[in-house]
């Protein structure tokens, strides 16, 4: 995995979070039980999905680095 994608997946991962945690506080009141029982359940898998992204991106980042570290230490 490339740095790059590394880095979109944390980001993702990063607004991801935010963006659902700030919908769950800003759901209104009057609605129906099932309403919030439908917004609950999306918002906790994506919140699940966001930090699986996340554990990705960083175990890419420290692969990344563990490899590059091991190709600068080839050549010395």
């Amino acid at each position: 995995m490339t740095r790059r994608v590394s880095i979109f997946l944390v980001a993702l991962a990063a607004f991801m979070i935010f963006e659902w945690i700030n919908l769950g506080f800003n759901l209104a009141d009057g609605h129906e039980t099932s309403f919030y029982v439908v917004h609950g359940v999306l918002i906790a898998v994506n919140i699940i999905l966001a930090l699986v992204l996340g554990a990705v991106g960083v175990r890419g980042w420290m692969r990344g680095r563990a490899d590059r570290e091991t190709t600068m230490s080839d050549v010395t």
